[in-house]
């Protein structure tokens, strides 16, 4: 059998679909993302307005945020690289990528994918350790017109909420002043290792105390991690008045919500499903939510969050909530791939027939 020959017509055809495709990969597959939708639109947009709210009273209250040299954006929600609140270690990078708006747009985009609709009840049990996150949780949730019910722990990792004279307490009361206060806060808890704050010293004690009182709120008592992960479902249960829980949202790395069971770190960052529900004595918040049926969006390892969804790592500067703003979201381009690949072959297989079609008319 003779070997194929090819004509230089055909090699110019091959080399020029080839190129052709090759633009094609990185100028259609690679699009800019998704345009928002209007609620996703609407809860960037009242990020930015939170972050400027935040920023403006820490102004107010003296401390000085434009010269905090970790937060350059100017959005009040970065911290300090050490504190009598710092609980754990941090990565500064990882928290200013949550200070991106398009984090509540994504929110928004999660909780529809969990079938969250407008009217439902979600819940949230978040520690300080990103403030942006419980921001932009309590945006996505306003914009879809979602009844948000949360607990928020006061301990944080570096770069958190974690100024003594400006906790998540104080955030808290600036964005109710502010009309934020459509969700419910129903608890809070100490944080640090055993939930309990013992780290902090007496004097922070009491004045957080005083701080909780001011916005109606009770510290929740330390136990042991069953009896506290009871506590908090049993919070969220009762709140939610006999409605269903649609979604839980875990922000950070509580031990109550993680629980101290090793499978834990197998849970994919963002809408993520539970496959093993450990014993009790190790089980947490999460897997507690998972075994009731309740989908879990775990905000958590949020380099692989923001790989995950398309998202930037550390904007500098941060994406305005305009219309040209979007989101790019997982598997965005598989389809296109699949297409791409069964249309380039088609192509190829179409000049190798006109080649051989090209040779039998000459042989």
């Amino acid at each position: 059998m003779r070997p194929a020959k090819f004509s230089p017509q055909t090699i110019f055809y091959l080399a020029a679909v080839s190129l052709i495709f090759y633009l094609i990969f990185f100028f259609w597959l690679e699009p800019s993302g998704e345009k928002l939708a209007a609620d996703e639109l609407e809860a960037a947009r009242l990020m930015q307005e939170a972050e400027k709210e935040i920023y403006s009273c820490q102004q107010n209250v003296g401390l000085l945020p434009e010269k905090n040299p970790f937060d350059p954006m100017k959005t009040g929600l970065i911290g300090l690289e050490s504190s009598p609140l710092t609980t754990t270690l941090g990565q500064l990078e990882a928290k200013r990528t949550t200070t991106n708006p398009a984090m509540a747009a994504l929110l928004v985009r999660l909780l529809r994918q969990a079938g969250v609709e407008k009217g439902q009840v979600v819940a949230a049990d978040a520690s300080s350790s990103f403030p942006a996150l419980i921001v932009a949780t309590y945006c996505a949730t306003r914009a879809m017109g979602v009844d948000l019910l949360a607990i928020v722990s006061i301990g944080s990792s570096q770069w958190g909420a974690n100024q003594p004279e400006f906790s998540w307490l104080s955030m808290e009361n600036c964005l109710r002043q502010a009309g934020f206060n459509q969700h419910r806060l129903l608890a809070v808890s100490w944080g640090g290792e055993d939930d309990s704050g013992r780290e902090y010293p007496d004097d922070l004690k009491i004045k957080l105390r005083q701080e909780a009182q001011t916005l109606g709120l009770t510290f929740l008592q330390p136990a042991g991690l069953k009896t506290m992960v009871e506590t908090h479902f049993r919070l969220f249960k009762e709140a939610a008045g006999g409605q269903p829980i649609r979604a839980f949202i875990n922000i950070g790395g509580s031990l109550v919500n993680l629980g101290r069971d090793s499978s834990i770190l197998e849970l994919r960052p963002g809408l993520t499903q539970v496959k093993k529900i450990p014993p009790e004595d190790r089980c947490g918040l999460i897997q507690w939510m998972a075994r009731e049926g309740v989908p879990i969006i775990h905000l958590l390892n949020i380099r692989g969050l923001a790989a995950r969804y398309n998202l930037p790592w550390d904007p500098q500067p941060l994406p305005q909530a305009n219309q040209d703003l979007k989101l790019k979201m997982e598997n965005s381009g598989q389809e296109k791939l699949w297409l791409l690949f069964a249309a380039y072959v088609l192509c190829c297989a179409a000049g190798l027939v006109f080649n051989r079609l090209i040779h039998k008319k000459d042989g």
